[in-house]
């Protein structure tokens, strides 16, 4: 499967092309930084500031990372929308259904790995699991507001 945009989705609350973004991606690791990189360029389209720009593409890359390497999935879905305030709203879906929870990780001061959604649990102004309706499997989603 080729990575390619999927502009119809609605989760974001939006099918509108000019304020929501969605990606589709085979679920490998080299699908993080297509991701990272497309929506990147999207943000900047929309002439967001970097700071909350940069934001969102760490967010993004740490859930497509969980996505890929967490779940039993062939695919993700990766979206980013503008919402109120100047706001964004990232999501990234699973295949997974399993009905697994995604994995809680306590990682020591010398572990590589781990970190992710303490980081999006930082940098988020709001962040949450769903059961996601386009795939079965989990919607990672999380908010970002520009704060000033």
């Amino acid at each position: 499967m080729s990575p390619h945009t999927t502009p119809s989705l609605r989760l974001l609350g939006s099918t509108n092309t000019d304020t929501a973004h969605w990606l589709e991606l085979p679920a490998h690791r080299t699908s993080v930084k297509v991701a990272r990189n497309t929506l990147g360029e999207r943000l900047t389209a929309w002439r967001l500031p970097c700071e909350l720009r940069d934001d969102a593409v760490l967010l993004v890359s740490e859930l497509a990372t969980n996505a890929v390497l967490h779940t039993v999935s062939t695919r993700i879905l990766c979206g980013v929308g503008l919402i109120a305030d100047g706001g964004l709203r990232l999501e990234v879906h699973d295949e997974d259904r399993t009905g697994r929870l995604l994995p809680r990780c306590d990682p020591g001061p010398d572990d590589e790995n781990g970190r992710g959604l303490l980081l999006v649990q930082h940098i988020a102004d709001t962040w949450g699991v769903d059961r996601s309706t386009l795939t079965g499997g989990h919607a990672v989603w999380a908010t970002l507001t520009d704060g000033v």
